[in-house]
């Protein structure tokens, strides 16, 4: 027995719960197995993930990526966020492999989290592999800590951004790529 399904089997008991229960006996191995997928970005690294995947190009425009999918853990209360990240760079002679982006927003979110540096966490990945004049990240989740406990609020939806480089300093930019991922897209 691995020491998270012991921790598991420990915190059944301390709800009251008989973890010999038919429905619990197989409980503390799938709980461990399920959190070590959860929180596998801590066991990769940014370079494994690029795998050399990036390329050189002429293209100088915006590149977007938008409504990845992403599922983090609140380090908070270790409950669930999940939403959409969306990504623009330009790019400076270098182009980064299109399933990298998505690879990228995993690595980050597959840790224990808090929204606001997961954004930045992408965002300066992203600047650091392709070495982009500009990178822009939004993420866009619901969080059930906030659902399911504490306030109870079903429709909130946080948004994030982090503007890096020509993103952040250049105006027409930034309005460019936040009308080409058309921030108004609700969950």
């Amino acid at each position: 027995m691995s020491n998270l399904e012991k921790h598991y089997l420990e915190i059944i008991k301390s709800l009251g719960e008989d973890p010999k229960r038919e429905g619990l006996v197989k409980t503390p191995k799938r709980a461990a197995i399920a959190m070590e997928h959860m929180t596998e970005g801590y066991r990769q690294s940014l370079a494994e993930i690029v795998n050399g995947a990036i390329f050189e190009s002429d293209m100088d425009e915006m590149v977007i990526l938008k409504n990845i999918e992403l599922y983090s853990l609140c380090e908070h209360h270790l409950l669930p966020f999940l939403g959409k990240c969306h990504i623009g760079y330009l790019p400076t002679g270098k182009v980064i492999g299109l399933s990298k982006l998505a690879r990228i927003v995993d690595l980050y979110a597959r840790r224990l989290q808090i929204q606001e540096q997961l954004t930045r966490q992408i965002a300066e990945a992203i600047m650091e592999v392709t070495q982009a004049s500009g990178v822009g990240v939004i993420i866009e989740a619901k969080h059930l800590c906030m659902m399911m406990r504490g306030v109870e609020k079903q429709n909130s939806v946080m948004k994030t951004s982090v503007m890096l480089g020509t993103l952040r300093n250049n105006a027409s930019s930034r309005m460019e790529f936040l009308n080409l991922i058309g921030t108004g897209a609700e969950l």
